[in-house]
């Protein structure tokens, strides 16, 4: 056997058996939350967590709202908006993160994109980022009304592809006070060049594909999705992908945190919209202060990096390496996790 194919095995095997030990499964949590030591029940005293839906544009979005320790709603409190990963889900990392910002004093929300999870919207998983850059326009809009939220002290965490809209939001959004994000995915990006530039030659075609999905969708034909094929589950099959982020994805979304509302897979007339995206562009719009975490061996970073560097209209920012973490392990190690809560308490705290 190959030595590097050996050797990814290994990794695979104690990352697996790992996350698995730890992380919640969706049938035994009332919530559905599946990260380690998700909340079980409300308690009084401590974050509880308050599922809600409300109307965007006549679609029903599901979201959670996690309420600080001892929560009382004539007080005033600050508000940090949490935007999933592509393909995730509220009870997953976004999940994660917003229970751990509440534990600090934060109220905060997570919810599920217009079209996916458990939000309504048809065709499922249609993924513009025109809907969600407008889902977290709308997180704002709902969270605002909220008892006890301060308005006027509204920050914003993106992960993974949340965090490439939540660049593109807080652009014109000035109701961001501050914007961090955590492994940025820049969507429009790779799905147009694909990962680290590997589809540039098939960029014509994918376009017919999705001009031509289109046509049959309007036409009243069958929906036609992209990533839409099983996720490889064996351990031969994952040691042999070449990237971090899909090898250790597969294993996360597929197996250690898997939730049934959470899939890889989109509309192929997205891409119309998605291949026009570029989260790094009018990135010098951005004013309030900006946070960029990812992790040092993340083989994402480039998306961050070139977001940052386009990020000249702010005085305050800042970029923050996790020495030694993937992008897929700031989900869920927990010394990869407690070093960027450390830096997301430090930063909301001073800007918000």
């Amino acid at each position: 056997m190959n030595i590097k194919i050996k050797a990814n095995i290994l990794i695979i095997m104690y990352i697996t058996a790992t996350i698995f030990a730890s992380a919640q499964n969706s049938r035994t949590n009332q919530f559905g939350l599946v990260y380690q030591d998700a909340i079980t029940e409300n308690v009084p005293g401590r974050v509880n967590i308050h599922p809600v839906i409300y109307k965007l544009n006549g679609i029903d979005i599901a979201a959670n709202i996690y309420t600080p320790a001892s929560y009382d709603p004539s007080k005033e409190y600050p508000v940090v908006v949490v935007a999933h990963p592509n393909g995730g889900v509220k009870e997953q990392v976004a999940g994660l993160y917003a229970q751990l910002l509440a534990e600090s004093g934060y109220i905060t929300m997570a919810a599920d994109a217009s079209y996916q999870g458990a939000s309504g919207g048809l065709p499922r998983n249609v993924d513009k980022p025109a809907f969600r850059i407008e889902d977290i326009r709308g997180m704002a809009d709902f969270i605002a009304q909220y008892a006890g939220v301060d308005a006027d002290r509204l920050g914003i965490l993106g992960i993974c592809g949340g965090g490439g809209y939540s660049l593109a939001t807080a652009q014109t959004d000035k109701r961001f006070k501050a914007v961090a994000t955590l492994s940025m995915f820049n969507s429009g990006v790779v799905r147009r060049n694909g990962f680290m530039n590997s589809g540039i030659s098939t960029i014509q075609e994918r376009l017919k594909q999705a001009s031509d999905a289109r046509a049959q969708e309007v036409a009243g034909g069958k929906v036609l999705y992209a990533a839409d094929s099983p996720m490889p589950t064996q351990e031969d099959e994952l040691a042999k992908i070449p990237y971090d982020l899909y090898r250790e994805g597969y294993i996360y979304y597929g197996n250690t945190h898997k939730h049934p509302n959470s899939t890889f897979r989109y509309t192929m007339s997205s891409l119309l919209d998605l291949m026009a995206f570029d989260a790094s562009t009018n990135m010098n719009l951005i004013n309030q202060p900006l946070l960029m975490m990812a992790g040092s061996k993340a083989d994402t970073y480039y998306m961050t990096d070139a977001c940052f560097n386009n990020a000249t209209g702010t005085k305050e920012k800042e970029l923050f390496l996790i020495p030694g973490a993937t992008h897929i392990q700031t989900y869920y190690v927990p010394e990869y996790v407690k070093l960027a809560m450390n830096k997301l308490n430090e930063f909301f705290g001073k800007y918000l």
